[in-house]
């Protein structure tokens, strides 16, 4: 949790809040892979590419 409170800080300081869709979306896919691997899903998430 201290990550997402150290990142938050980084991008409040810096002005960068451009970056914050760019890690929402890392998150997604990453959770996305982590779920579908060796699932009945996995099909699914295959015709998404």
């Amino acid at each position: 949790m201290a990550f997402l409170i150290e990142l938050w800080q980084f991008l409040k300081a810096r002005k960068k809040f451009w970056l914050l869709p760019i890690f929402i979306m890392m998150a997604v896919f990453g959770g996305l892979v982590v779920l579908s691997q060796g699932s009945a899903v996995a099909p699914f998430i295959y015709t998404i590419f």
